[in-house]
């Protein structure tokens, strides 16, 4: 007997045919947020590449230092509240080297980091003819090889061998001449290039220079208008971005141990928090972590002023570093965007919603679905879906879907018009108060 399945009464044998399917439902959920990327001048590590840290995670062999070390304090500012870090090391430096007799350690990548390897060079106890050759860093061992020959050593973690013949002992060979690359316009160019590509949520830049602040600014925009990824980029001082994408992080905090972050330095915190924050929670007096004050310090005249230029800064609150109001630069308003696009937890409702979206129709809709008044319901009750989960967490209020959401055909046949309103929710911020004394 013949069987299978069927798309239209067209079978000639007798047989029984059958589609089992699915109940057509809604797919998408709420997409995770929690990724900062950061170009960074690093002294160890892979340049021009995009190095993923997960938070919690061993920055040792990666980065060249452990994330306590002063040399890694963007990363660990950033991961303080970010789940994952996407790192770009700008520029490459100078490979430390030494030479004991003749085989050749090289460090694996350049920065002054390969300055702190050293080689030790031992015959083995148990061969005679052989040696333990072990490679260490700040005088601690990372690698061990036993063998007869130079050529016979493989590469490590940390350095490149090279040369021939037999070895030679020595107590302790450090490489010397590592140097920091120093980053210029071009690799910044570089590394837009380079994280295009990927999904974050929040760019960190944590350097000064007014024209890269300005080429990050018109990037983000770019990405934003153009090319539908809602992210946000994280700046110092640079109130003139005048942009939703955009914040402008004013001044820095005092941590805990006596370390004083400039606002440059903050960026990294903000970046991260920006990065981790959900879409139903604002910044807005949050504590910096480990922070238990704020530089410099501001008048109330000159927070009133910073506010209103769309700035982003700390103040201080019984021996903490508190976040004054959670806004990004918009400070220009007008009809078609408001002031409440100035603020970033209502920003990230608009731009998580945007950006699922594009994820799920991408996925799940596009060349998929047929443009009949099926596919269109099918279309809308995941938009319903999307939009509900939003409710469910208190991001977005009083959405009637017969009245908030339309989904029609558009001018060409493979084209749909979505017109939705919605209404995102914000925190409470100002409590204006009336006590009477009776």
């Amino acid at each position: 007997m013949a069987g299978g399945t069927w798309t239209s009464q067209n079978k000639v044998r007798p047989g029984v045919y059958i589609n089992t399917v699915s109940e057509a439902k809604a797919s998408g959920a709420i997409g995770d947020r929690g990724v900062v990327t950061m170009p960074l001048s690093l002294s160890w590590g892979p340049a021009k590449q995009v190095v993923t840290v997960n938070a919690g995670e061993d920055t040792f062999e990666t980065l060249g230092y452990p994330i306590t070390d002063p040399t890694l304090l963007p990363v660990r500012e950033a991961l303080k509240r970010a789940k994952t870090a996407l790192i770009y090391r700008l520029a490459g430096g100078t490979a430390a080297t030494v030479t004991v007799d003749v085989l050749t350690a090289t460090a694996k990548y350049g920065g002054v980091r390969g300055n702190d390897l050293s080689i030790v060079i031992q015959s083995n106890i148990d061969d005679g003819t052989k040696y333990d050759v072990k490679t260490l860093v700040a005088g601690v061992e990372q690698d061990a090889q036993t063998v007869a020959t130079a050529d016979e050593l493989i590469d490590n973690n940390w350095v490149i061998w090279s040369g021939t013949g037999a070895l030679t002992a020595s107590a302790g060979a450090p490489l010397t001449g590592g140097a920091d690359g120093i980053p210029a316009a071009q690799d910044y160019l570089d590394y837009l290039e380079a994280i295009e590509v990927h999904d974050f949520n929040t760019l960190g830049l944590t350097v000064t220079d007014a024209s890269t602040k300005s080429v990050v600014a018109t990037f983000v925009k770019r990405m934003r208008d153009d090319e539908g990824k809602k992210i946000q980029a994280v700046v110092e001082n640079y109130p003139t971005a005048d942009h939703e994408g955009v914040i402008s992080v004013k001044n820095g905090v005092v941590l805990s141990d006596g370390t004083t972050l400039t606002a440059a330095q903050a960026v990294a915190w903000v970046a991260g928090a920006t990065a981790g924050a959900a879409a139903n929670q604002s910044l807005t007096y949050d504590a910096y972590d480990d922070a238990v004050d704020v530089t410099p310090k501001y008048t109330n005249s000159q927070i009133v002023s910073a506010l209103q230029a769309g700035e982003f800064f700390f103040t201080a609150n019984n021996g903490r570093a508190v976040v004054e109001q959670d806004i990004n630069t918009l400070h220009t308003f007008s009809p078609t965007k408001g002031k409440a696009f100035s603020k970033n937890r209502v920003l990230r409702v608009v731009d998580g919603l945007e950006n699922d979206y594009m994820r799920v129709f991408a996925s799940s809709y596009i060349g998929k679905v047929g443009n009949n008044a099926d596919g269109r319901n099918l279309f809308k009750g995941e938009i319903i879906n999307l939009t509900n989960q939003y409710v469910g967490i208190g991001a977005i209020q009083n959405f009637d879907s017969q009245s908030d959401l339309e989904v029609l055909p558009g001018a060409d046949s493979d084209a749909v018009v979505v017109n939705q309103w919605i209404q995102p929710v914000d925190s409470i911020e100002k409590i204006y108060m009336t006590v009477t004394v009776r």
